[in-house]
């Protein structure tokens, strides 16, 4: 049901209205009201629709302001300059005035829109002004507020980090989040093999300082093909989407797993993709073993979904098996929840709906993205055994981790996870019944069940731009993902109104795309 209100048939004198991402009853004793969540409850001047001003987007302004920029900054990633005070809920305006839904969500990471009023009202409060002013180094100095300002991140700990073995790191972004999780990987896989407690040799200490062994040992974190896990040096070893995220840069020696590519619809494939699974497992089992007697692997890394590496799937008992091999051989296993976590797959964390057996929790989990906050989720049996082992002079912000809890407090008092879900599953449904009829262009839709995580193929890399390109010019900004695919990462607050114009807008875009390619092009 498309309205907003549904009121019962009782006319009585009172109300109690309550919000809901589905319909919920309170009963008193006058009347019964229910009522649907709607994105106009935070944003009530948000656009209800796009606007688009100029022939191409983006439009001429927008090209001579980026061109101005590069004269001092590389500006070939640019795709629209935006103007953030004009931009509300789930509509960026961009330098044109073009008003575009946006399903990209800079990059997956904006949890609730544009300009939250909630985020707003935080952001005059004097604590904030005060965090602005006097950034602290927040391991040496950190403010008497510290321990409440971590409420938020402790209060949404995957299951397996509530309870007071759990610990918690704040990092500055997605990259350090896994790049300190990896330290923490190394440090505890050695303290596991020295035993408890026991000192470093002085040719440990020695050593280290060389770069060498035994202080610098030959350890290892293994991670999957298509993965990507940021741009530091330790990151960026395990990161294996893009050649040229890695090109010229040299790189850790740390081997890299088959993941599966399932073929779809998953309900057509079910044997050939058990069997891609299983070859999958072995390879990754068999890289476990034999790396025992070179370089041993300290830690497993895997993100729930291979987003930038093209959003590749798998099910759910093919990561209840990665983690379970991992604890046989030894490894620390950690997810990235970089851009998976906070709600958009109908989770909270996409990692809960693997169905982890209590006591086979990651050992991390790393976030960053729609948190506003960044950092690592592990255990007391993986604090380092010394001080300034895992240490910089930030180490987090405090301003974030503010901003963190009131998006988190948010997203609880509107219910957006179980709202992205079933406005995922809606537009799922929508999406599979439209690209029935373009098969000439469209494939491999997936996501189903991971609530706005959902993206396609298209069958080559050039039709895949030109309907990414057209999608803009028809007022949606959505972006490119792999090597042929496009992904969905809107706000929470997308809903069946936003769903509306965005399939719209992919009717015909589609359409357009079919006529182009039809169309010759001019030539000698």
């Amino acid at each position: 049901m498309s309205s907003r209100f549904l009121q019962s048939s009782l006319t009585l004198s009172r109300t109690k209205v309550v919000k809901a991402s589905r319909p919920l009853q309170t009963v008193n004793s006058n009347r019964v009201a229910i009522r649907w969540f709607s994105s106009r409850d935070i944003f009530p001047n948000e656009p209800t629709k796009p606007d688009v001003k100029t022939e191409a987007v983006p439009g001429p302004k927008g090209r001579e302001m980026s061109a101005a920029i590069s004269a001092h900054q590389d500006n070939r990633t640019h795709t629209l300059l935006i103007s953030y005070p004009k931009s509300s809920g789930n509509y960026i305006l961009d330098a044109d005035n073009n008003t575009l839904l946006d399903v990209f969500a800079q990059i997956s990471s904006i949890a609730l829109g544009y300009n939250a009023p909630p985020l707003l009202e935080l952001a005059g409060t004097e604590e904030w002004k005060c965090a602005a002013v006097n950034r602290p180094a927040l391991g040496s100095f950190p403010p008497v507020e510290w321990e409440g300002l971590l409420e938020g991140l402790r209060r949404v700990a995957p299951r397996g980090f509530k309870g007071e073995d759990g610990r918690l790191v704040t990092t500055l972004c997605g990259s350090s989040a896994n790049e300190n999780a990896f330290k923490a990987a190394f440090m505890a896989y050695r303290a596991r093999e020295r035993g408890d407690n026991q000192a470093f040799t002085q040719e440990e200490i020695d050593s280290c300082m060389d770069n060498k062994a035994p202080g610098s040992p030959q350890l290892a974190i293994l991670s999957f093909k298509s993965g990507f896990h940021g741009r530091m040096l330790g990151s960026l070893s395990a990161t294996r989407s893009k050649a040229i995220h890695k090109l010229d840069i040299p790189a850790y020696d740390w081997p890299g797993a088959d993941f599966p590519q399932l073929k779809y619809p998953l309900e057509e494939n079910v044997e050939a993709n058990e069997q891609e699974e299983k070859r999958c497992l072995e390879v990754y089992e068999k890289i476990l073993i034999e790396s025992k007697s070179t370089k041993p692997i300290a830690a497993v890394i895997v993100e729930p979904v291979l987003s930038e590496g093209g959003d590749k799937h798998a099910s759910h008992d093919f990561f209840r098996q990665i983690r379970s091999i991992a604890k046989k051989h030894g490894a620390f296993f950690i997810v990235d929840e970089v851009q998976t976590g906070v709600g958009a797959t109908g989770s909270f964390w996409a990692h809960e709906k693997w169905g982890l057996s209590e006591g086979e929790e990651p050992d991390f989990v790393t976030f960053s993205k729609k948190m506003q906050a960044a950092g690592f989720y592990h255990k007391a049996e993986t604090t380092p055994n010394a001080p300034y082992r895992n240490y910089n002079t930030w180490m987090g912000d405090p301003m974030r981790a503010m901003q963190a809890n009131k998006i988190i407090d948010v997203i609880q008092e509107h219910d957006l996870v179980r709202y992205t879900a079933e406005t995922g599953d809606k537009l799922y449904s929508r999406l599979d019944d439209m690209f029935k009829e373009h098969k000439d262009i469209v494939k491999n839709l997936r996501g189903k069940g991971m609530g706005t995580f959902i993206a396609w193929d298209f069958h080559d890399a050039k039709t895949r731009d030109l309907f990414a390109g057209t999608m803009r010019k028809n007022g949606v900004q959505m972006g490119p993902c792999g090597d042929v695919s496009v992904r969905l990462r809107p706000m929470l607050t997308f809903g069946d109104a936003h769903a509306e114009v965005l399939l719209e807008a992919v009717e015909k875009s589609l359409g357009e795309v079919q006529v182009a390619r039809m169309t010759p092009t001019s030539g000698p």
